[in-house]
Formats: C-alpha cells, structure tokens, sequence
C-alpha cells in the first residue's frame, strides 16, 4: 500500500531541538504530536524546510531540496538532522571513459602513498584547521607511532587512527583524547574530531 500523504501541516511549540507536527493524512486520519529535530536557523516556521512529506507506519519522511544541503566543509543540514537518508538523486557530467580512469587511478595511487590504507581505520581522525595542518601539529608533538592498546597514531600520517590488531573503541577514544591534550599543552589550539562517535565506549 502506498503511504498516506500528509495535508494541512502545523508546526507548533518549537525548540532547540524539537518540534510538534499536527497533520491530516489522505485516509482523514489526524496524526498529532510528531516530534522531529528543528533545522531553522532562527527558529521561524517560514525556514523550516518541507518539502514533500509522507507518514508510513509511524515515520515521517521527507525530501530537503538541493538549495537547503547547505554543504560546507564537514558540515551539511543532514549533520544536524536525526534523520537517515534512505534516497537520493544526484546530477552527473559526461566525460572521456579513459580521462575520468586515469584520474580514478591517479588519486588511488596519491592515497595509497599518503594514508595508512593497509591498516583499519576510520579515516582522518581530526578536522583541519584554518590556518594549521592539524597532523603536522600531532606529528611535531611527536606522537607519530604513538599508542593506547593496539590504537595507533599512524607513522605515515599523523592526522590517523590505526588498528594494529585489536584496538577496542575505548583504546581509540584515550588515544584521540591523549592527542588532543598534547597539542592544546604545545600549540594552545583545540582540535576537533572529524568522526563521529557513536553507541558504547567498550
């Protein structure tokens, strides 16, 4: 069966972080108190951006138009979202076949010269910063190799997390925390985690 289509929106009592949804759907059955995130940036109901919405056993969903991504460096409006994003459609440009392999082969072989590929990991573990190489920073507090458990600081690059073995998200977490500490004591900055942690610290 296709999904109910929501009519007649109101968003009331809105917050930091949430808001009411009351709405008709297309079988007249009223669905109230809907809570969702808030992504206003002023919390005005006029930027709130619906663009098509559908309720289907108890979850909304809804598509946010390409003028409201809002990408920018590690950051989008689905950061922000507690949201999934279950489809999308994306604009290509044609190329030479033979051009876009060569590029595909050239960047492949820049990353496997610069990133510690041969070991998990979650990728760059730290955001830049403006201004400041953020693993030239970790490498001049000479935390290069550097370890908790089998959690490294990857010797090819700094701005790494590696897994030697059997590195637990504890180990991972003292380790980033440990690095963080040792380039605010030498360099008074503050860095950021480019991961996002999720579910237990074990």
């Amino acid at each position: 069966n296709e999904a109910p289509v929501i009519s007649n929106i109101e968003i009331t009592n809105v917050t930091n972080d949430s808001y009411t949804v009351t709405c008709n759907v297309s079988d007249d059955v009223e669905v109230t108190s809907v809570k969702m995130p808030t992504w206003t940036t002023n919390n005005s109901q006029d930027d709130i951006i619906w663009h098509e919405a559908e309720i289907k056993d108890g979850v909304a969903t809804f598509t946010v138009n390409r003028k409201d991504h809002n990408f920018e460096y590690r950051n989008s409006i689905f950061s922000k979202l507690n949201a999934i994003i279950i489809d999308t459609t994306l604009k290509l440009e044609k190329g030479e076949k033979t051009e876009i392999q060569s590029k595909i082969e050239e960047y492949s072989k820049l990353r496997k010269e610069k990133q510690p590929l041969e070991y998990p990991n979650a990728g760059s573990t730290f955001k830049r910063i403006e201004g400041k190489i953020t693993a030239k920073m970790i490498d001049e507090c000479g935390l290069k190799g550097y370890n908790v458990g089998d959690a490294e600081i990857s010797t090819k690059h700094a701005g790494f997390v590696i897994n030697k073995g059997k590195a637990t998200a504890s180990d991972v977490l003292k380790l980033v925390e440990h690095v963080k500490n040792k380039v605010k004591e030498k360099f008074n900055v503050d860095i950021e985690l480019e991961i996002l942690i999720l579910g237990e610290e074990k």
